[in-house]
């Protein structure tokens, strides 16, 4: 069997939520091992979000497969020494701890840099740990307002939040690649370098389209619902059996085999209202009109019959059953059995797939349930690690 890319690679994680444990996730899919550091008496408060999972939290169960749990207190001086032990045969330490509690505890970048100049260190905060916002707190519907996302998503009449946690996703993501960056840094040159992430300017970055659009358009794009602010037609309408079908328009190829094959109507090719996408924009209402009756004319099943007929792009509208039950997930082999405390659940493989290598698909752990073998590695003894425990510590 092929050995997984970060295999040998120990990180060690103080994480809450989403953010963090979905970068150390990742770190654990490609072989790392992830110990995963949570509060005695009941761990990370992510575990409760939900109990819609054989009991568990849905967002837990995805976020934490692969890991290994220890309970440590950190508040207390012997939980603090034994993550300092773990900290000193690791090579990634990665926290989102609230706004200043890594510093008091040592365990910000700088002073962890200080104290093993061969761990890479990652920082996961909600604005910056300078700056004037670096006191505040942040989750992931905080940062989709202060991004103008929210401005952006809805209807005319209504904005609306993402439905997953976009904040959250899109810095678990730099601060899995920066972590990767790092290694590689590190393999290199021998310097270990620090890693820092902000939800805020993750998601800042995937905010840049509209950013440019806003800065030199000299105005933001509308809230359209499903529509394409910028490019029409490119939106769900709704079919004969009322159904939804989106469909999209990215090039005056495609225009003319829409209006000939589809919309029956050649002489719009030309017609100057939406000859070129930026007139067609310019006349979405009454582009709309002509999509909208033509699409009452005829079921879901034709119209994306002659949608693919005429090479455009198009989907039904998904619910998410419709996507559980996808047969591209099915049919590619995407979904694996993974184990989580009392039962077994259906979870997608990651999808970067690397050549001859297989990701580790391994259990979510339940809170502590490592405590003692991995302290048992660090040279203690059962009589300490009882100890511990009657102490509070772990």
């Amino acid at each position: 069997m092929t050995a997984l890319p970060l295999s040998g690679v120990t990180v060690i994680s103080v994480e809450q939520a989403v953010a963090a444990p979905f970068a150390t996730r990742q770190l654990a899919d490609l072989g790392a091992r992830v110990i995963k550091v949570e509060r005695p008496g009941g761990g990370d408060f992510a575990r409760r979000y939900d109990t819609s999972v054989h009991g568990h939290s849905s967002y837990f169960v995805w976020l934490n497969r692969s890991k290994e749990s220890v309970t440590l207190d950190l508040k207390n001086p012997r939980g603090r020494e034994l993550l300092e032990d773990l900290l000193a045969g690791a090579d990634v330490f990665v926290q989102n701890l609230a706004p200043g509690a890594a510093a008091r505890l040592g365990l910000d970048n700088a002073s962890l840099t200080e104290r093993h100049t061969s761990l890479i260190p990652c920082t996961v905060s909600g604005y910056g740990t300078s700056g004037p916002w670096a006191d505040r707190k942040a989750y992931d519907l905080l940062v989709q307002c202060q991004t103008g996302l929210v401005s952006l998503t809805g209807t005319p009449e209504e904005t609306a939040r993402v439905g997953v946690s976009i904040a959250d996703i899109s810095a678990g993501m730099y601060a899995y690649s920066g972590i990767l960056a790092a290694l590689y840094t590190r393999a290199m040159t021998g310097v270990a370098r620090a890693v820092e992430v902000s939800l805020f300017e993750a998601l800042a970055e995937w905010m840049s389209q509209p950013a440019y659009y806003t800065r030199y358009g000299g105005a933001q794009p509308a809230r359209v619902g499903t529509q394409h602010a910028t490019i029409a037609p490119y939106g769900a309408y709704t079919t004969a059996d009322d159904k939804q079908v989106l469909f999209s328009i990215q090039n005056e190829r495609e225009w003319a085999a829409l209006c000939e094959q589809f919309l029956e109507r050649p002489e719009l090719t030309e017609d100057p209202r939406f000859s070129t996408g930026s007139a067609r924009a310019a006349h979405r209402e009454e582009l709309n009109e002509i999509v909208t009756e033509r699409f009452r004319r005829s079921d879901s099943g034709a119209v994306m019959k002659l949608l693919d007929g005429a090479g455009i792009a198009n989907a039904g509208v998904n619910d998410v059953r419709e996507f559980v039950d996808h047969p591209v997930l099915a049919e590619r082999g995407r979904w694996h059995e993974v184990g989580v405390p009392g039962a077994v659940v259906q979870a997608l493989q990651p999808p970067a797939d690397l050549a001859g290598v297989s990701p580790r698909m391994a259990p979510v752990p339940a809170a502590g349930e490592h405590t003692e073998r991995i302290l048992t590695e660090l040279g203690l003894t059962a009589a300490q690690i009882e100890g511990l425990h009657a102490d509070g510590a772990i």
